[in-house]
Formats: structure tokens, C-alpha cells, sequence
């Protein structure tokens, strides 16, 4: 098996951290012979040598733009010298001429601000995108073509992904191993990485706010009781009854901490439930349906067809336990 090629694009003034994320997280799944599904690599828009970082220190690349054709996914991490990209929303001469390298149909994703470089080169036009809460007005003023969405930790549109700022790379990178390889491999990167295999909500959580009275209940005991029980009919009045809060002060409270409102919150749990049985068990997709609170598989299967693009029995036949781990890989 050929691995999956990733080529990480580091420019200067590049971010550490996320730079690192890619190879991080995609540098950990192997298949049950042992080998590597993907192979990770850096480059640069110049010829191999040192690029400038945010930090104390340059990074020294071994790969120049032409490894950019050799790409099955480029991901573009943030940097802080980008220049007449950030300021202007156009590509310089040698970024562009970088980018022409890599091949029609290569999967693009971008970390952070590094949604910039692909808005720039129009490979956003018409298309949903997020970056950085702080940065997504500034966006959408410069490229009004794209449809920015503020308060998601990232965006799959297909053949080009979007996250928002730092650690959203890598719940962007864990979605596309689970993307490619399903939930166990995707849960096993994270598990080593020690971070959540999914996190809830959007950025809506981690947006200043004035400090509520710390003598208010929040909604996490309410979150957990759902948790507990998503296979039987749950009403928002049930839910805001463990708070002893009233609807109204529930749902707005629930959708300032999750950054979702409690109902997609309740569908996100039943989709990711029923993706776990569907890949553990010999479930019926009728008792899936039961098991994960959708009721019917009908229900289930409009929910995995909006939220995965595929029915439940075809997500089953791609990440079924038992399948060889890289069934599936570009």
C-alpha cells in the first residue's frame, strides 16, 4: 500500500504549533502490518532552507514547492507574514507560483489564518470556510465571495477544509483520519496524542465574555445525564430540569458554553453513536436507529446522509471493524 501524502506548506512567519499538528497527528496510523497510512512532509515556497517562524527560532525545510506535486493533501498551517495575502487578499508572484504545482483534485485544508492563502488563490469562491473567531469579519469583508461561518471548529466542504485557530487544527486533522480510516483509527491518534477524538460545540465556547456569577449552575450536569440515556426520547425541558433552570435560561446558557443549540448538540451525540455501532457491532441498522435515539433508520439515515454524506450501510461496509484500516484511502 502506497502511503497517503501530505505536504505541509511552512511560509514565514509560520506557527510552530500548528506546523507541528499534521505531523503529529497524521504521523501516527498504521495499518495492522504495521506500516504508516500516511507520509508527511514540509515544504517551502523557495528552495530548501531555512523559513522564518513567530517564535525565537527558524525551522530548516528540506523540500521546495516542488513537493507540492507530489501532494495527495496540502494543508497550509497559519503564519504572521503573509503579507499582501492578509492585507490586500492577492497571492505575491512566488506563492502563486508555488501553488500551481499541486495537481488538480488535491485535497486542501488550512489551519488558522492559513484559510487566507487558499481564499486568495480563489479556491474558496462560492464555498462555506472558517478561520480564527477573532480574524472571520476581517474574511468576509475581504473575500465577500466566500460564506464564513464564525462559530464552527471546522468545515469539511469536500476537497477543502477550513478550521479555526490553532488547536482547531488538530480536530480538523483528527477529522480527516476518521474521514479516511474511520473512528477507532482517528480515536487511537488521539488517545496517543492526549487530546478528545471529537470536542462539542463551536468557537462560540471560547469567546470572551464578561465571568458569570460562579454561583450559577452551568449545563454540564445536564449534558452528561443526555448522555446517558440517548437511546430513549429527550425533551429540552428535561434537560434544563437537571440544571434547575427554566427553557428559556437553558437554552441560552447551553448555547454560550457548546456553542450549539441543545437540540444539534443532542443529534450530534446520535450521529457519533450510531457511527460507533455501525463500526463495532453486528447491529441491525434498525437497532442502531434504536440504540442511538433516532428512532427509526429511516430518521438515522437522513442524519448520517446530511451530517457524512453517506447511509448507514454504506458507512458500515467502509469502516466496519474487521475492514483492512486503509479501504477508503485516496
Amino acid at each position: 500500500m502506497k502511503p497517503h501524502r501530505v505536504v505541509v506548506l511552512a511560509m514565514d512567519g509560520v506557527l510552530p504549533f500548528e506546523l507541528g499538528i499534521p505531523h503529529r497527528i497524521f504521523g501516527r496510523p498504521k495499518d495492522a502490518q504495521g506500516r504508516h497510512l500516511y507520509e508527511v512532509v514540509t515544504c517551502s515556497i523557495r528552495p530548501p532552507g531555512p523559513v522564518r517562524t513567530d517564535a525565537d527560532f527558524d525551522v530548516q525545510v528540506e523540500h521546495g514547492p516542488e513537493a507540492l506535486a507530489t501532494a495527495d493533501t496540502v494543508i497550509v498551517p497559519a503564519s504572521y507574514e503573509l503579507g499582501p495575502v492578509f492585507e490586500q487578499g492577492v497571492l505575491t508572484g512566488e506563492l502563486a507560483a508555488a501553488l500551481a504545482h499541486i495537481r488538480p483534485g488535491t485535497r486542501l485544508a488550512s489551519i488558522c489564518t492559513g484559510v487566507y492563502v487558499l481564499a486568495a488563490a480563489g479556491l474558496l469562491d462560492g464555498r462555506p470556510a472558517t478561520t480564527h473567531w477573532a480574524d472571520s469579519d476581517r474574511l468576509q469583508r475581504l473575500f465577500p465571495q466566500i460564506r464564513v461561518d464564525p462559530d464552527v471548529l471546522f468545515i469539511d466542504d469536500g476537497d477543502v477544509l477550513t478550521s479555526a485557530g490553532v488547536a482547531a487544527g488538530i480536530d480538523l486533522c483528527l477529522h480527516m483520519v476518521r474521514r479516511d480510516h474511520g473512528t477507532a483509527v482517528a480515536t487511537e491518534v488521539a488517545r496517543r496524542t492526549v487530546v478528545p477524538p471529537h470536542r462539542d460545540g463551536g468557537q462560540a465556547q471560547y469567546i470572551h465574555r464578561p465571568v458569570p456569577d460562579p454561583q450559577q449552575s452551568t449545563t454540564t450536569s445536564a449534558r452528561a445525564w443526555a448522555l446517558g440515556r440517548l437511546h430513549e426520547p429527550i425533551q429540552l425541558r428535561d434537560m434544563a430540569a437537571q440544571e434547575a433552570m427554566s427553557v428559556r435560561t437553558f437554552t441560552r446558557r447551553f448555547r454560550e458554553e457548546a456553542g450549539v443549540s441543545p437540540g444539534q448538540w443532542l443529534t450530534q451525540q446520535r450521529v457519533e453513536r450510531a457511527r460507533h455501532l455501525l463500526e463495532s457491532t453486528d447491529l441491525s441498522v434498525d437497532q442502531v436507529a434504536h440504540d442511538a435515539g433516532f428512532g427509526t433508520a429511516q430518521s438515522m439515515r437522513q442524519h448520517l446522509q446530511s451530517a457524512l454524506g453517506v447511509t448507514p450501510t454504506a458507512y458500515r461496509r467502509t469502516f466496519r471493524a474487521g475492514v483492512p484500516v486503509h479501504q477508503g484511502l485516496s
